[in-house]
């Protein structure tokens, strides 16, 4: 009985312990149910009332009454930021020319003698390098309108861009190409704020189209610095900067991408349109038009990593292209500048021969030349300068180079860049057929000479 009594206890306690379990389960069921409602009511309320706050700014909701909001927006980047940094030290290089009766039709005033090596060129800035001094010199001691005055009987001939890369000794340099200067008699550039200032040419380099001007320090209102070119990559965000179409235009800024960091391009004689080395450049999707040349670009630090200098308009078969920009590495343009800063020119080493590519004659001339039937491609020696380190070093006429320096040379593009490689002073090797037999010679390079 006692036991019975006992058992039927625990049964209630046990009862009523389940119980209470499945009313706090029930209570915990009604309490999530009740929350997810809470939670689905007000994010709809929510979405509702920024719904409706969004379209009360643009109307209040009759017709024709639109409105424009004026609560600002932050739409600053980091590449706005590298404008700000630069735009003020880019310029408008104005090339002023007394007018010529007959114009030599070249393409240099549309696109430039990019990385072209022209004589003429050479001499026509070296009168242009003696005319500027004066006119600088001028500009030290009378005002823009004067300087303007002593112009009044040259023509604009063409338009480019610039950027003021220093401030030193009480000079501004400023960095363009070659071809946006080439044959002026006098030069100008427009700041920023469109002050008009004359330039002097303090040196020129056709072979990578660049060039270094000259103005008052006093007169410089800010200068841009140079990045590293080697360390940027494919897809890096950059501006281009610069005055498209002329300085009606000036501060233009476009963006785009790096396409390409070590895109070899073929260069070319401005006279001979022939093939006269090759050149590594900075390809960009970045817009970059006539006017654009000389003019920075720049990477999202605010730096400048290259010296903008043509577009590819058109393929070889003459298929339209966009957005193919090329610009000289930063790297090689410091390099360069710096020499036209410190002696008005660039030194390259010369063989002291003049070159055709072998395929560019004629079978009966290449059977003459009695070269193993292997060897097809080369570059024939059409002459050689008395007293040259290749005369000296035994080539002579109608041999072929194969080979300088251990880079093979299959035209005259690559007997440049093989030998622009080098500096003056060093001994390399060329390899080159003599009446049909390989030889090997050892050259001593020289300064290059006019030939």
């Amino acid at each position: 009985m006692f036991m019975d009594n006992n058992h039927k206890t625990d049964s209630r306690v046990e009862e009523k312990k389940r119980g209470s379990n499945n009313h706090s389960m029930l209570k915990t069921a009604v309490v999530a149910f009740v929350s997810a409602m809470l939670g689905v009511g007000i994010a709809f309320a929510g979405f509702s009332y920024f719904g409706n706050r969004v379209a009360d700014t643009a109307s209040d909701g009759s017709p024709g009454t639109t409105q424009v909001s004026y609560s600002k927006a932050n739409t600053a980047s980091t590449m706005s930021g590298s404008y700000k940094k630069v735009s003020n030290s880019v310029v408008s290089v104005v090339n002023l020319q007394k007018q010529k009766q007959n114009s030599d039709g070249d393409l240099s005033s549309i696109f430039g003698d990019l990385f072209g090596d022209s004589n003429s060129d050479s001499n026509s800035n070296s009168d242009s390098g003696d005319s500027n001094s004066d006119s600088s010199g001028s500009n030290d001691q009378n005002s823009n309108s004067d300087s303007n005055s002593s112009n009044a009987n040259l023509q604009e001939y063409s338009e480019g861009s610039g950027v003021i890369y220093a401030k030193q000794n009480g000079k501004g340099y400023i960095v363009t190409n070659n071809h946006v200067v080439s044959g002026s008699d006098s030069l100008e550039v427009i700041l920023a704020d469109g002050t008009k200032l004359s330039a002097k040419l303090v040196g020129t380099d056709s072979t990578t189209d660049l060039a270094v001007l000259e103005i008052s320090g006093d007169k410089v209102p800010a200068t841009s610095n140079f990045g590293n070119s080697d360390n940027i990559s494919p897809g890096d965000p950059v501006i281009a900067i610069g005055s498209p179409l002329g300085s009606q235009y000036a501060t233009t800024v476009t963006q785009g991408i790096i396409s390409a960091t070590n895109r070899t391009i073929e260069t070319q004689d401005q006279n001979t349109g022939q093939a006269n080395g090759e050149a590594t450049v900075i390809q960009t999707d970045a817009a970059i038009n006539p006017g654009n040349s000389g003019g920075p670009l720049v990477n999202s630090a605010g730096q400048i990593i290259g010296i903008n200098s043509m577009k590819l308009a058109s393929s070889t078969d003459g298929t339209s292209v966009e957005g193919i920009g090329f610009a000289i590495p930063s790297n090689e343009v410091v390099k360069i500048i710096n020499q036209l800063v410190k002696s008005g020119k660039v030194e390259r080493p010369s063989l002291g021969v003049k070159v055709v590519d072998l395929d560019q004659i004629t079978d009966d001339s290449q059977s003459s030349l009695k070269l193993p039937s292997k060897v097809t491609k080369g570059v024939v020696v059409y002459s050689t300068t008395a007293g040259s380190v290749a005369k000296m070093a035994g080539l002579s006429k109608n041999d072929v180079i194969v080979k300088l320096g251990g880079k093979t040379v299959s035209s005259v593009a690559d007997l440049h860049s093989a030998l622009y490689s080098h500096s003056i002073g060093e001994t390399v090797s060329v390899q080159y057929y003599h009446n049909g037999k390989l030889k090997t010679s050892k050259v001593h390079l020289t300064k290059k000479t006019s030939e």
